[in-house]
This record gives C-alpha cells, structure tokens and sequence, in this order.
C-alpha cells in the first residue's frame, strides 16, 4: 500500500508548476471571485512604516507568527533574518501548515518541508506545536502577557464548505481536508503500522472540480479505487489547473462534468451505498464570469459508491477572529487587511495568506508574508 501510495505516476513538480502557472492562477481567482485582490506594488502615497531606517532597531523585538503555513513561514524567515526574535504557533503536531497536510507526498515530498523548516530554525524561528491559538492562547494574552511586540496571522483557510444537501455525515463520506490530512501528515496509508485508520472504499466520487479535488481524487486512485470527479459545470469552467487534469485523467481518473450531487443515500447500517445527482446545463454568466449551471428538470440518476470525498472548497477557521475582541473580518470571514501593508485594524496585529483572501495558491500566500514582514519591521522600528 505504501509504494502503491507514494509511486509517482507523474513525477514531482509541486513548486515548479504552481510557479509556471502562476500568473493563469491570478487571472482564474480575478475571475472567479470579485472581491480577490493580488498584492500589488506599493503606490507613490507615503509609506505607511520605513522599512530602511527600522533595520537597525528591530533586533531582539518579538514577533508570534500565527500557523506555520507557506505565508507564516515566509514571513518568518524574512523577519527572522533582520535579527527579530520570532516564535510560529502551529496547531498541528508538525510544521508546514497546507504544505504538510493538504498537498500530497507525489506533488511535494515532505523532506523538502522538512528542509526549509531546518533552515527556519538555524535561522533562530522558534516553533510550538499543539499550540491552538484561539484556545490555548489568544491574541492579547500574546502581546500583553507573553511579550509579543507584534502579531501575524496566517491561519490559512482550512474548514471545510459543505454541500448543504441531504444526509451529507453518513460514514464513508469525507471532507477532503481529512482525506488529505490522514495520508499526507498522518500516514494511513500505513495503518496499522501508524496510528490513524482510513476508510477506503472501492468506488469513489469526489465532488468538486479545483486542485484540492485533483489531489483529494489522485491519492484515493493510488490505494486502488475507482475514482470519479463530479462537476457542476464543464470541462471549461473547472478551476484545477490544466496540467492537474491531465495528470488525473492519465492515472485513469473519470470525469462527469455538468453533473450536480442533490442527496446521499446509504444502508441500514449508515454507510454510503448511492450518490443522487442532477443534469446541469449552462445558463448566463454569474458574478464570478462563469455561465451559471441551471439544473436540468426531470435529470435526476443515481450513481452506485460507497466512498463519497467533499471537496467544493475552503473558508477560514473562524478561531482566531472569534477570539480576538474588535478583529475586523468580512462577510465571509476573512480579516480585513490594507492590502498594502497587510496591517488589521489592531495596532501590531497584521494578516495576510488565505485567512485574508480566501484560498490561494502556495505562492500568492508566500507573497504576503513577504510584504508583511516589510510592514512588521517598519512597525518594530517605530516602537
């Protein structure tokens, strides 16, 4: 199960291709979301902090880096290397937030995580681990009792969003989060030698059609199954990337696109047995620019499973912002932030990654940290 799990079919690209796609990623977000921004160039308005003059007095000063994701860990890096003494609170036993547990072993091995957090390390960055901010700590205890001149949250986006139909919880239905997390961070794959079990079912439909969904359909392939992706909308409209479908369809994963879930049947035992899906077709364009899928009447057919993997996408933990007295977020639950300078509307307390804009790609949320950590050390210096 294990070389049948860590075989790549298509070898390991993760870094290099979300790199060379950058740039239709950004496009595909603007696209899809209205409210998406990018981080973008300074303008010719005075900046906020001066980052050159605070150089020289932000060592020794104490920054909480709030998850240890690719924006956390970037920030830190960059903060770390000014001298500032930085501490990343992360939730789970191990570093590397979304980089650990939701991008699969044949895409980004993990020695390569495990590299950079050596590096982080020799660098001087501190980690807790097991340290649920929210619970265990908040963010004024922190900076008020722990010292803490400065906080960024980087939480990412890693509670799920649910299809809101029928008897969504029955066993043999997953959330591909969890799907990701058991065999990525935890090693199911190979259970009983490691700790965490997993359901693996013979006949699988991932509903979704972005990367999570690719990555959640690619690992359910190599323990065997056969795999389905279902999609609301066509083969146009999916917002994976090109090469992530090719890769699925080369690994014999089958697509049903213009195809809508409505209800989940199972046995008398609650274990999932059939999946009800509606016929879509396209209809006139929404607020994202994609033509709207309209259901077909009279459509409804049912499709024998009994693995069934959620992957429709991903909203902020709510956590830290429901702990945080005062913290600004939008109707969505993101943390408003200047999208310069990455600061909240707290004094010391800056966001930025997918807790700010949604779920992103790797490099975008690399991308604030780095500017972040410009903006914290322009504040350090000012203190």
């Amino acid at each position: 199960m294990t070389r049948a799990y860590n075989a790549p079919i298509a070898r390991e690209r993760g870094a290099a291709a979300i790199m060379a796609n950058v740039a239709e990623n950004a496009r595909k977000n603007r696209e899809h979301d209205p409210d998406f921004h990018d981080a973008h160039e300074p303008d010719d308005e005075e900046p906020l902090f001066d980052y050159d003059a605070a150089k020289e007095r932000v060592r020794g000063k104490k920054v909480a880096c709030i998850g240890s994701g690719p924006s956390s860990l970037t920030c830190a890096d960059e903060l770390a290397r000014e001298g500032v003494d930085v501490t990343v609170f992360e939730a789970l036993h191990k570093v590397g937030g979304v980089l650990s547990y939701g991008i699969p072993e044949f895409r980004l091995p993990k020695r390569l995580v495990a590299r950079e957090v050596a590096t982080l390390e020799a660098h001087g960055v501190k980690f807790e681990l097991n340290a649920v901010v929210g619970r265990l700590y908040d963010i004024p205890e922190l900076m008020e009792d722990m010292g803490f001149d400065a906080v960024y949250i980087a939480s990412g986006a890693g509670a799920p969003i649910y299809l809101g139909i029928p008897d969504e919880m029955y066993d043999g239905v997953m959330m591909a989060n969890e799907l990701l997390t058991r065999t990525n961070l935890m090693r199911a794959y190979e259970f009983p030698e490691s700790a965490t079990p997993l359901f693996m079912g013979r006949t699988c439909v991932v509903i979704g059609g972005g990367n999570v969904a690719m990555d959640a359909a690619r690992t359910v392939r190599r323990f065997g199954a056969d795999v389905t992706i279902v999609y609301r909308r066509s083969r146009e409209e999916l917002p994976a990337r090109e090469e992530e479908v090719l890769h699925a369809e080369q690994e014999g994963i089958k697509f049903r696109f213009l195809t809508n879930p409505v209800e989940i049947i199972a046995d008398d035992r609650g274990w999932v047995r059939r999946l009800d899906c509606v016929k879509m077709e396209l209809g006139s364009p929404d607020l994202s620019g994609r033509r709207r899928p309209v259901e077909i009447p009279g459509s409804r057919f049912p499709m024998t499973v009994d693995m069934v993997v959620v992957a429709v996408g991903n909203r902020p933990n709510q956590l830290v912002q429901e702990s945080t007295p005062g913290l600004a977020v939008d109707d969505r639950g993101r943390i408003r932030t200047d999208k310069e300078w990455h600061t909240t509307n707290i004094p010391g307390v800056f966001a930025g990654g997918d807790v700010t804009t949604g779920a992103a790609t790797v490099i975008q949320a690399m991308g604030t940290g780095k500017e972040a950590a410009r903006s914290i050390l322009g504040y350090l210096g000012r203190l």
